[in-house]
């Protein structure tokens, strides 16, 4: 399934039903009094978060929603029907915005949260609520509310504990299947991750976290570049960064600075989140070189790592655990 985190549609609240205009008509009673019913609400239109849901992809297709209207009153002071709300599910980490108003209405980050997007209509009084001391015989009722209506965006930015990021072909896929029952693409070649992959990393018994693989940047992806703006909101949400860089890049001090600079570019505030450095790809430099690997970059410390023959990671895992119970020690 392709990863869907942005969809527009129109929703619609149901139209509330009519109030009726009605008097009894009772044997040896030829002119009785109103008893025109109300009708109906209309429906609502609810956006709830689902708990087994990953990405946005069912609601791709689909361009509006319409709540049921409510049915007319009726004689007999006969209420009609209350329209039919509609759910539409969605997953964790959705942003509920009106496009119209570029206005967000709700950040849904809890399982089952919801919020009503598209308000049905009241329905419209039947005749018998107009009846008084004075009008004892009225001839009118109101007609229902018109449902709310507009169209809604959703993005979906992950909830993820630690985040990865670095420029393609850095190794997050393959750092992300090796520590996690996730199964993304890998290849030697870049942009083979398109979409965020999510993996849950189980340490032991009690220790687990979500791990988040974002496709991989380029230079100018703060403006949109290699839809680099889509794939870093997905950042924004995480409590920690891994930065990985390949141990045989030329300058691995310059490709730290470029990705610290297109996350500044888009977001400042992510450069304050905590952040680990793994130089990947030990394999791939003779064994005897290994000890030559500096052990900080740009003054922060480095790990070096492979994930393909699993030397490193033990270190990363234990440093990345370190990070997120302080940070749970803070919260």
């Amino acid at each position: 399934m392709d990863f869907i985190d942005e969809v527009t549609f129109w929703v619609h609240g149901g139209n509330g039903g009519n109030g009726c205009v009605s008097f009894r008509r009772e044997k040896y009673v030829p002119k009785g009094g109103p008893d025109g019913g109300d009708g109906g609400d209309g429906g609502h239109v609810i956006i709830q978060v689902h708990p087994n849901l990953s990405t946005l992809a069912d609601l791709r297709h689909r361009k509006q929603y319409r709540a049921n209207s409510g049915k007319h009153g009726s004689g007999n002071r006969k209420y009609g029907k209350n329209g039919k709300s509609i759910i539409i599910s969605v997953p964790k980490g959705t942003l509920v915005f009106d496009d119209e108003k570029e206005m967000c209405i709700a950040d849904l980050i809890q399982s089952n949260e919801k919020v009503i997007v598209a308000r049905g209509g009241k329905g419209g009084r039947g005749n018998a609520k107009f009846a008084t001391a004075t009008r004892q015989a009225p001839d009118f009722a109101e007609k229902g509310q018109q449902g709310e209506s507009f169209h809604v965006k959703l993005e979906l930015k992950l909830l993820a504990d630690v985040g990865l990021v670095g420029f393609p072909n850095a190794g997050k896929s393959t750092l992300l299947s090796k520590l996690s029952s996730a199964k993304p693409k890998i290849a030697n070649y870049p942009f083979t991750t398109l979409f965020p992959n999510l993996g849950i990393v189980y340490c032991d018994a009690f220790q687990s976290f979500v791990m988040a693989d974002i496709p991989g940047l380029i230079e100018g992806a703060h403006s949109g570049k290699g839809l680099g703006d889509q794939f870093l909101r997905h950042i924004e949400r995480t409590r920690l960064l891994i930065f990985l860089i390949e141990i045989t890049s030329e300058d691995a001090v310059s490709v730290y600075k470029a990705l610290l600079h297109e996350l500044k570019l888009f977001d400042s505030s992510l450069l304050d989140k905590p952040r680990l450095i793994a130089l990947t790809k030990t394999d791939l430099i003779p064994e005897q070189e290994r000890t030559k690997v500096p052990s900080s970059l740009n003054g922060e410390v480095c790990m070096p790592i492979s994930a393909v023959t699993g030397d490193g990671i033990d270190l990363l895992l234990k440093n990345i655990l370190t990070k997120l119970a302080e940070l749970n020690h803070e919260a």
